[in-house]
C-alpha cells in the first residue's frame, strides 16, 4: 500500500508534523512550522530536553535564548511522534542515523507508506563498501515504497538565525517532484524561501563536504594570525578550489544537475559554512590550529569513537573519512578534503598541510 506517498492526504491531517531530534536545527524548523500553526511533535533521545522544551518553552542546550512557541510539544516515545503523521522531518546526526530510522520501522502509517519523510541530516553513512547517502540508506531500511519519494532539504540555514526569523533559502530535492513541492509548501514563509528540485544526490554532496572544506577554512582562519603569506584572497582561493571538490565528488556519486553546485545548495551553503560565527565546522577547525584538539587521539577513527568528548558535533569529521573513500574508489585529487584528512588522521600538522594543499590545488581534480 502507498498510501499517502501517491495519492494524497486527509486534509484534516495535514498540519500534524513530527520531527525526529530536536537539536538546533530540528527544534529551529520545528519552532517555524509550529510558528505557522501546525501541530508539531518533536522526539529526543536526550531527556533532559523534553521537559524544558514543554514546560519552559526554550531549548537551552542548542538554542539558548529563543522562545519557542508553547503548542510545540516534546515526547520521549519516537514511535508516538511518528505515527499518524503525514509529513516526517529526520534531523537525527548521521553518526546516529541508523539507530534512530531503527526506532520507527514498526510504526503502522510509516509501514504503510502514509507518510511523506524530510530528511535534514547531512553527512555519510558508513556501510562495508562505499558510504552512502543518507537517501539511500533510508531507502535500504524503510518499506520499498519510499524508494525515489524521500526529500531531502538543505540549504544556508544555521539554525540560530533561522530560529529568530532571519531571511534564509532552503532547496527541497526529491525524485518525486510533487513531494518535493509538498515540503517546499510546508516550509515556505515570511523567513522561509524554499525551492524545489530534482537533484537528491548533487543537494546531498554539497551538504555533507561544504562541512570537510569549513574544517580547512577553520583551520586556515587561525593559520593567518602565524603567516604573512595568507590573507583574504587566499581564503576565496580556498572556498572556490572548495566549490571545485564538491562538484567532482558529486558527479562521480552521479548528480547531472550542474546548477546545484553555483545554487543556496552548493556556493550558499558552502560560504555561510566557512564564514559564520555558528559554524561548527569552522570552529573545529581554528581549534585544531590553535589548540591542537586532535592530538588528544590517535588518529581519524579515535576522533570520530570519542566526538561526544569534543562538547558539540562538527559532521566534517565523519564526513572526511568517507570522502576520502570517495575519492580514492573514483581517482579524484581533492587536495583540500585530503589535507583536512591527513590532519584529522594526524598525519601531518596543520601548517605544513595547508601549505601543501596551496601548493597542490592548482590542476583538474580527477587523476589522469
Amino acid at each position: 500500500m502507498i498510501g499517502y506517498l501517491l495519492l494524497g492526504f486527509d486534509t484534516e491531517m495535514e498540519t500534524k508534523v513530527g520531527i525526529i531530534n530536536a537539536g538546533a536545527w530540528g527544534t529551529a524548523i520545528a519552532k517555524v512550522l509550529s510558528e505557522k500553526g501546525m501541530d508539531v511533535h518533536v522526539w529526543d533521545h536526550n531527556k533532559t530536553i523534553i521537559p524544558d522544551i514543554n514546560k519552559n518553552h526554550t531549548n537551552s542546550r542548542y538554542l539558548l535564548g529563543v522562545d519557542l512557541p508553547e503548542c510545540l510539544t516534546a515526547h520521549t516515545d519516537i514511535e508516538k511522534v511518528a505515527e499518524d503523521k503525514p509529513y516526517l522531518l529526520i534531523a537525527t546526526p548521521s553518526i546516529y542515523i541508523r539507530d534512530t530510522i531503527n526506532k520507527i520501522l514498526d510504526v503502522p502509517t510509516i509501514k504503510k507508506g502514509e507518510t511523506i519523510i524530510g530528511i535534514l541530516t547531512k553527512g555519510f553513512v558508513e556501510t562495508g563498501n562505499e558510504p552512502l547517502l543518507i537517501t539511500q540508506l533510508l531507502e535500504e531500511m524503510l518499506p520499498s515504497c519510499y524508494k525515489d519519494n524521500l526529500v531531502y532539504i538543505s540549504g544556508p540555514s544555521h539554525a540560530e538565525e533561522v530560529s529568530r526569523g532571519k531571511l534564509t533559502g532552503l532547496i527541497s530535492a526529491s525524485r518525486n517532484g510533487k513531494n518535493a513541492i509538498r515540503f517546499r509548501k510546508l516550509l515556505q514563509g515570511s523567513n522561509l524561501v524554499v525551492f524545489s528540485s530534482f537533484d537528491v544526490i548533487g543537494v546531498q554532496v554539497c551538504a555533507a563536504v561544504k562541512n570537510v572544506i569549513a574544517i580547512g577554512c577553520g583551520m586556515f582562519d587561525a593559520l593567518k594570525e602565524l603567516s604573512h603569506m595568507f590573507g583574504d584572497n587566499t581564503e576565496s582561493l580556498l572556498i572556490a578550489a572548495g566549490l571545485n571538490e564538491i562538484q567532482f565528488i558529486g558527479q562521480a556519486l552521479g548528480s547531472t544537475y550542474p546548477e546545484t553546485f553555483t545554487s543556496i545548495a552548493g556556493v550558499g551553503d558552502l560560504h555561510v559554512t566557512c564564514k559564520s560565527k555558528y559554524g561548527r565546522n569552522r570552529r573545529f577547525g581554528k581549534e585544531i590550529s590553535q589548540d591542537r584538539i586532535t592530538d588528544r587521539y590517535k588518529d581519524l577513527d579515535d576522533l570520530i569513537k570519542n566526538i561526544s568528548k569534543i562538547g558539540y558535533l562538527p559532521e566534517g569529521v565523519m564526513a572526511s573519512k568517507y570522502v576520502k573513500q570517495i575519492s580514492t574508489k573514483h581517482d579524484l585529487r581533492l587536495p583540500i578534503s585530503d589535507a583536512v584528512y591527513e590532519i584529522l588522521n594526524n598525519e601531518v600538522q596543520p601548517l605544513q598541510a595547508v601549505n601543501n594543499m596551496l601548493n597542490r590545488i592548482s590542476g583538474d581534480p580527477r587523476n589522469t
